[in-house]
C-alpha cells in the first residue's frame, strides 16, 4: 500500500479505511499510543496499538526518534485532543533509536543546546515549524517575482568585487597558504592564483544584477552571500541568503512601492498557508515572554503583528526628519541610547531604528534620502550634493530588513564618487560600461532573507532560522 503524509491523513474523513504512513516516533505512551510525525505538519497522528497483538521485542524497538511504517484503520478518535487516529494493524521499524543517547527527548531544550545538535534539532516542533515557514517564504518570493514579470538571475558566488565596499570578504584562493608566490615588494602575487587575480565570496549580487536589468528590464537574485564580519550577535551570520531585485527605469519612489508590496504579499502568503505553524510559534513566543518584564514584551501577538504589517501602509520618512525626531526624543535627551544622536549625518543604529518603528510611529517605516557619506558609492546623488537616493525599511523587533536605492546612472558623477572613495575604475570597468552604453535610471534593493524569517516566526536569534548557521568560530556540520 502506498504511504500518505500525516497532513493528508488529518484532512481525510475517518471512515475505517486502511492507510499506511511513514514517520518518526515522537512519543510512545503506555505501550499503546504512538504519536507519529513525518514533517509534513506540526501536528502528530495518534496510532493506537493493541499490545497483545504485537511481539514484545518489536514494541521495545519503538522509542522516541525511531523511524517506522504503520499500517492500520483510520477511525474517529475516542480520546481528547485529536479527531482521528489509526488503529494499528502492522508496524515495520526502519531504524531504532537508543533512548539513552538520543538527544532530542520529548522535553523542553534550550536554544543553545539545540544549536549544538543542528543536525537533529529539525525534529523538534519549534524547528520543524520554522523551516516549513522558511520554505513557504522562499516559494512566495519566487512566486511574487515570477507573477510580476521578473527574470530569475543567478549571480556569481565567486567575484573580484566587494559591492558593499566594507572589505569584510572571504578570500577564495588555491595558493599555498605557507609559501604563496610573492611580488618583488613582498605582496602576494595573485596572478599565479586560479583566477589570475584576487577573488572572494560574494557579499551581494547587486552589481551583476544591474547588468542584467539593463537588458532584461526586471531581474531578481535569491542566493547565498557571505560576510566576514566578526559579529557574534543575534542578528548576524557569516553565510546568509539575500533577495535582490533590480529594475530598469525605476526611480526611488518606484523602488519603495515595489519593496512594500513585495513584503506584504509574501507575509500574506505565509499567513494563508502556514497558520498551524504560526499558531504554534505564537504560543511558544507568548510562553517565552511570560518570564520577561512587562516593558520588554511584544505589544502584539505574532499573527496579529504579521497581519498588521501585511494590511497597513508603511510610513515614509526622510532621514533628516528621522534625525530631528531622534535628537528630540526622551531616550536621547536622557542619554538612554547607547549611541547618542547629536547631529545630522549620524549612522543610525538598531536602537534608533527600533525606536522609530516601535515607539514613535508604531508601524513599519521606510527611511529615505540618507547622507552620501554613510552610504555606498553606487547610490544616486541628490541635487543637494550631500544626500543620496537610498532607502531602508525598518521593522519592529528587527530594525533594518531591506536596504536599497536608486542607482547612480550618470557616468561622470559615478566616476567622481569612485575616485573620492579610492575605488578602482580598472576593477569595475564593466560596471562603468553600463553607464556608457544605453544608461538609464534604475533601482533595486536587498532583503536579508533570514531577517524576514526571523520576523515572521517571532524568533529572537538569527542562528535559529537557518538550517546550519555559520558564525565566527562556528562552521560545524
Amino acid at each position: 500500500m502506498k504511504s500518505i503524509s500525516v497532513k493528508e491523513i488529518l484532512s481525510t474523513k475517518p471512515e475505517g479505511q486502511e492507510v499506511s504512513i511513514n514517520g518518526w516516533v515522537k512519543t510512545f505512551r503506555s505501550n499503546r499510543f504512538i504519536a507519529l510525525n513525518d514533517g509534513s505538519t506540526i501536528k502528530n497522528i495518534q496510532c493506537v496499538v493493541d499490545f497483545e497483538a504485537f511481539d514484545e521485542q518489536l514494541l521495545k524497538q519503538i522509542n522516541t526518534g525511531a523511524a517506522v511504517k504503520i499500517t492500520g484503520l483510520l477511525v474517529e478518535s475516542q480520546g481528547r485532543g485529536q479527531s482521528e487516529e489509526i488503529q494499528v494493524k502492522e508496524i515495520f521499524v526502519y531504524g531504532t533509536s537508543d533512548p539513552e543517547t538520543y538527544p532530542i527527548q520529548p522535553k523542553k531544550h534550550s536554544m543553545e543546546f539545540l544549536r549544538e545538535q543542528a543536525h537533529l534539532r529539525i525534529r523538534t516542533n519549534t524547528f520543524s515549524a520554522i523551516m516549513r515557514v522558511r520554505s513557504a517564504l522562499s516559494f512566495a518570493i519566487h512566486q511574487y517575482f515570477q507573477q510580476n514579470g521578473f527574470n530569475y538571475f543567478h549571480a556569481p558566488i565567486v567575484t573580484g568585487s566587494d559591492a558593499e565596499g566594507a572589505g569584510e570578504t572571504f578570500r577564495v584562493t588555491t595558493l599555498d597558504a605557507k609559501t604563496p608566490p610573492l611580488n618583488e615588494d613582498g605582496t602576494i602575487d595573485y596572478k599565479e592564483d586560479f583566477f589570475g587575480k584576487e577573488t572572494n565570496l560574494t557579499v551581494s549580487g547587486q552589481l551583476e544584477a544591474e547588468a542584467y536589468a539593463m537588458a532584461l528590464g526586471k531581474v531578481y537574485t535569491f542566493g547565498p552571500t557571505f560576510r566576514a564580519e566578526n559579529s557574534n550577535t543575534t542578528r548576524h551570520l557569516a553565510e546568509f541568503w539575500m533577495v535582490e531585485p533590480e529594475v530598469a527605469f525605476n526611480d526611488l519612489d518606484d523602488n519603495m512601492d515595489l519593496a512594500e508590496d513585495f513584503i506584504k504579499k509574501v507575509i500574506h502568503y505565509v499567513l494563508e498557508n502556514c497558520l498551524d505553524d504560526l499558531e504554534f510559534l505564537e504560543k511558544r513566543l507568548l510562553d517565552e515572554e511570560k518570564s520577561k518584564p512587562q516593558t520588554e514584551r511584544s505589544e502584539m501577538a505574532l499573527i496579529e503583528k504579521l497581519k498588521f504589517v501585511s494590511e497597513n501602509t508603511f510610513k515614509r520618512v526622510s532621514y533628516t526628519e528621522a534625525i530631528q525626531i531622534l535628537r528630540n526624543c526622551k531616550p536621547n535627551k536622557k542619554k538612554k541610547f547607547k549611541f547618542l544622536i547629536d547631529e545630522w549625518g549620524a549612522d543610525l543604529q538598531s536602537e534608533h531604528e527600533r525606536f522609530l518603528v516601535e515607539k514613535h510611529f508604531k508601524c513599519p517605516v521606510i527611511l529615505f534620502d540618507y547622507p552620501a557619506k554613510i552610504k555606498a558609492f553606487y547610490m544616486r546623488l541628490n541635487e543637494d550634493g550631500k544626500t543620496v537616493r537610498a532607502m531602508d525599511i525598518l521593522f519592529p523587533g528587527i530594525g533594518e530588513i531591506v536596504g536599497g536605492s536608486q542607482r547612480e546612472e550618470r557616468l561622470d558623477i559615478l566616476k567622481e564618487k569612485m575616485k573620492a572613495l579610492d575605488i578602482s575604475e580598472e576593477e569595475l570597468w564593466w560596471y562603468l560600461d553600463l553607464r556608457k552604453f544605453g544608461s538609464a535610471k534604475h533601482s533595486g534593493f536587498g532583503l536579508g532573507f533570514e531577517r524576514l524569517v526571523l520576523f515572521t516566526t517571532g524568533m529572537s536569534n538569527i542562528r535559529d532560522v537557518i538550517p546550519f548557521p555559520r558564525t565566527p568560530q562556528n562552521a560545524e556540520f
